[in-house]
């Protein structure tokens, strides 16, 4: 583990392209009958179906990136200077996120489903002193960092790395690493990590629903982890990730497949859910999609956006903030385009222009202030790098993409 992997480019364009999936996700969240912060008077089932064709793989392939870009760092730095850096890259701007970003969901989230009247800056009094009273089914828990979770996670996951490495030590994680890459290969490659998503679907999935606070949160952390964990391990087996490209129209067929399949017995999943039989099915369905789209997404990554270039460093500096910013946008231009009565697929382009230009936009000017930098997860301006900086070896460009 103390050799520096090949730099994997293609995986800084999937991450890219997953964030902006999470945009346009987050947008459908406006849309679709499934419960979100502020809901369209559109909202139906129509989207569904789009909505299925990221939601089961989108988060897992970001975690399985995220493990390879702490695999990466891990390599380079010592323990405590990599946990100071996740800590100032991930906690920071979840802290700042959590006070300033996130409130205006919460608040015209209460606006819309229990009426609150109050202006926002007795929502925010409230925010802080972390009010339990805007109740309807569930109580809406103050403060919270709604989108963010994912920031969380990673630094709870990196935590985890570093315990892994103290205990076992990096010489022996990187030949778990080349055995990992030696049995995922062929078909093993595909059923044997889709047979624990299955597992983990029909035995955690029952008991732990999915919430998102880190804390009771066990199905998630039986994928996610996972995931984080098996990038570790593969970041510098290049002949695992060439390994996709030979299998990319394969995975690519199961995975649109499986899709189809899914969007049919979810039509029916309320009648059926409870039959034993129906439960696996479905497991199997979402599990081989979940997998396949990740092994598809990576093939066809590793063949066609294995390079480097001015855009792919500008868009991995930019992912980050527009990230953290792009939630909230949302519901604010969602809460001001209703009263306009747009129709819904009009209403749609408008709020992912608006919630794009915007986005970037802020992170434009925010990357132009040294103390707003480190707020939004941007790191050192290499601009203003002495001479000769820029000509030492760089770190993996995947290390940057966390």
């Amino acid at each position: 583990m103390t050799s520096t992997p090949q730099r994997l480019f293609f995986l800084d364009w999937l991450r890219i392209a997953a964030f902006f999936l999470l945009v346009l996700y987050h947008i459908g969240m406006y849309y679709v009958s499934w419960d979100w912060h502020v809901k369209s008077p559109h909202a139906g089932d129509a989207i569904t179906p789009l909505m299925f064709l990221s939601s089961p793989w989108r988060m897992s392939l970001l975690f399985l990136i995220g493990g390879v870009a702490a695999g990466c760092m891990v390599r380079r730095l010592s323990l405590p200077h990599f946990l100071r850096q996740r800590s100032w890259r991930l906690l920071l701007p979840l802290v700042f996120g959590m006070l300033v970003i996130v409130p205006p969901q919460p608040y015209f989230e209460v606006i819309e489903k229990v009426g609150y009247a109050g202006s926002y800056i007795d929502f925010m009094r409230l925010y802080v002193s972390g009010y339990g009273g805007f109740c309807r089914e569930d109580c809406l828990i103050l403060p919270t960092w709604n989108h963010l979770w994912f920031l969380a996670y990673l630094w709870s996951y990196s935590v985890v790395l570093c315990g892994a490495v103290l205990v076992l030590g990096t010489a022996r994680i990187a030949r778990l690493g080349a055995r990992c890459a030696a049995l995922l290969t062929g078909w093993r490659a595909i059923l044997l990590p889709v047979t624990y998503l299955v597992l983990a679907r029909l035995l955690v999935r029952p008991y732990f629903d999915e919430t998102h606070a880190l804390v009771d949160d066990w199905y998630n952390h039986s994928v996610y982890l996972p995931m984080f964990l098996l990038g570790v391990l593969l970041a510098a087996q290049r002949g695992f990730w060439l390994e996709l490209v030979r299998l990319r129209f394969a995975t690519l067929g199961v995975a649109l497949a499986c899709w189809a399949v899914f969007v049919c017995l979810d039509s029916v999943a309320g009648a059926w859910y409870q039959v034993p039989a129906f439960r696996f099915v479905f497991a199997a369905v979402r599990g081989l999609l979940q997998w396949c789209a990740i092994l598809a997404a990576c093939g066809f990554g590793q063949r066609h956006l294995d390079f480097d270039s001015a855009k792919r460093r500008y868009l991995t500096q930019a992912v980050f903030p527009v990230y953290i910013l792009h939630q909230s946008l949302i519901v604010l231009l969602a809460m001001a385009t209703k009263p306009l009565h747009l129709r819904p697929v009009t209403e749609g382009m408008v709020l992912i222009v608006l919630t794009v230009t915007l986005s970037f936009g802020i992170f434009e000017a925010v990357r132009r202030v040294a103390l707003l930098r480190p707020l939004f997860g941007i790191g050192a301006d290499q601009r203003r790098a002495p001479p000769g900086v820029m000509q030492q070896r760089p770190a993996p460009a995947v290390a940057r993409a966390g």
